[in-house]
């Protein structure tokens, strides 16, 4: 009897254990410990990196990233890609830019054109892909291609420089941070409770896990397709708007291989690329490692070859613990 009590309690602490190792404050935890040791070594390295300037230079600097990162988790999350972000970024920021400089309508308009003009870019990509079932890749790089040339149509492939016309996500506010950072966290944080708390976020999980599924129980995952590909054109947009304010100036080349680095993130963050699983918050995590990551190397004096060789092996090696990590789940399950 009293055997029997002890490798039932041994059971039980081991499936304890191993739902902690399964449960997303265990990826928390990885992330977590990967980030403080990125920014140990880089301390080490480099006598100015370690400094309030660095994270306050890093933290104005991901804004844009981390709102597009939010919505390619969903995007990846249903098994999709898109690759057409950088360019949707751009011809927002341009449009608000002509729309201000050419056509004298004030920045709060403008820049509400510019999330119009985002919102419809991402459900024309997810209106393509789900009405003709061609995958999202294809028709995300062929909308790479035609939006890029639009953003040079609007600005006659020239930068419109807006100066601080659009300066109010850029404002500096305590210690430097600027609102564009804040409205980045708010983001995020709305992200995470869609994804986690609402029924929407369920039938996100359940169309990348089981489609088919999901159309058996009576749900149609058409619609909600297209409203992801549409929130991912429309935090693209805002993305635009960040840099435009960051930088004072819309450029139709801005935004060019930015895809990757936010597919990046998110991957990094534990999304899985074959869909089903993700979470916005280790997404956070994975653009905090990202910029860390690109700011160290340039401190250390890493040339641009090296930053990206570095780069594209750091995503090399997150893809391969993810297929390792599902490979290890389907076999305990």
């Amino acid at each position: 009897m009293q055997a029997t009590q002890t490798l039932s309690a041994g059971s039980e602490l081991v499936k304890h254990k191993s739902s902690f190792w399964q449960s997303p404050w265990a990826t928390y935890l990885g992330l977590l410990l990967v980030l403080l040791g990125l920014i140990a070594f880089f301390s080490l390295k480099s006598e100015y990196f370690w400094s309030s300037d660095t994270f306050v230079t890093i933290a104005n600097d991901i804004p844009g990233l981390a709102v597009m990162a939010v919505g390619m988790t969903f995007v990846l999350i249903i098994a999709g890609i898109d690759l057409s972000v950088g360019s949707v970024l751009a011809l927002s920021a341009a449009v608000s830019a002509v729309a201000i400089l050419q056509w004298g309508w004030s920045p709060l308009f403008a820049g509400l054109l510019a999330l119009l003009v985002g919102l419809f870019c991402g459900t024309a990509n997810g209106a393509i892909s789900v009405i003709w079932r061609i995958p999202s890749f294809i028709v995300s790089l062929g909308l790479l291609e035609a939006i890029r040339g639009s953003a040079y149509l609007v600005t006659d492939s020239r930068t419109q420089y807006v100066g601080s016309a659009m300066g109010g996500l850029a404002q500096p506010l305590a210690g430097g941070i600027s609102s564009a950072f804040i409205v980045a966290i708010v983001v995020v944080v709305i992200g995470h409770i869609l994804l986690t708390r609402t029924i929407f976020g369920r039938y996100v999980i359940g169309i990348g896990t089981n489609e088919e599924a999901m159309r058996l129980a009576g749900i149609d995952p058409r619609l909600i397709r297209i409203s992801v590909f549409a929130a991912m054109g429309l935090l693209a947009a805002l993305a635009g708007l960040m840099q435009a304010a960051r930088l004072e100036a819309a450029d139709p080349n801005a935004g060019v291989g930015i895809e990757l680095k936010v597919i990046a993130a998110v991957v990094i963050g534990g999304t899985s690329l074959m869909g089903g699983r993700g979470s916005v918050i280790a997404t956070f995590f994975g653009v905090l490692i990202i910029a860390v990551l690109e700011a160290g190397l340039a401190q250390i004096g890493a040339s641009e070859p090296s930053k990206r060789i570095i780069t594209g092996a750091v995503i090399v090696i997150a893809v391969i613990i993810d297929t390792l990590r599902q490979r290890r789940f389907q076999l305990a399950h």
